[in-house]
């Protein structure tokens, strides 16, 4: 049987569906269904471009690993990436952990990126580190134009006090 999750754009009042690709990365889709619900502030994208996106810390006992990973996500993909504190602390991303990986203040733990993307032309490359591959563990089946246009508004006007959302959709579609 399909699992499906909802994605929320909570200050937007805007929610898409997206199924799990149990046949594709199922320790991803199993880590994540496990986990649920989960969401922390949104963001846009600064280097993927079609991108919005939470951070939130490692929640799974293990690790998934690579599976069925791209750099060219499409729309519609729904993605986790799992970042090590170094990749994160760097200034220029503006994120609260902005002190060298060395100091007491800077994160300890990995964190976990959950994204969704809303539109084509997408490269997974940032200037500091390179191609940033992540698993595509979900792909959205409703809603995707009303999130694209919230993603869009996000984009134009700012992501304080939004937040974005995964919880289990109960009874499919």
């Amino acid at each position: 049987m399909s699992r499906y999750i909802d994605i929320t754009l909570e200050k937007r009042g805007v929610t898409c569906v997206a199924k799990l690709l149990d046949d594709l990365a199922p320790r991803t889709c199993d880590a994540v269904w496990n986990a649920l619900p989960l969401g922390e502030g949104a963001y846009h994208a600064k280097y993927a471009r079609n991108e919005i996106y939470t951070l939130i810390d490692a929640f799974a006992p293990d690790e998934p690993g690579p599976e069925n990973p791209t750099i060219t996500p499409i729309p519609g993909d729904v993605m986790y990436f799992t970042f090590a504190p170094w990749q994160l602390s760097a200034k220029s991303h503006g994120y609260e952990a902005t002190a060298p990986v060395t100091s007491p203040v800077a994160p300890l733990h990995p964190k976990i990126d959950l994204a969704l993307f809303y539109e084509r032309n997408n490269l997974l490359l940032n200037p500091d580190f390179g191609f940033v591959p992540g698993n595509v563990f979900a792909t959205i089946v409703s809603g995707l134009d009303e999130i694209a246009a919230a993603s869009q508004d996000l984009w134009l006007r700012g992501v304080e006090g939004e937040t974005l959302r995964f919880e289990r959709r109960e009874g499919g579609l």
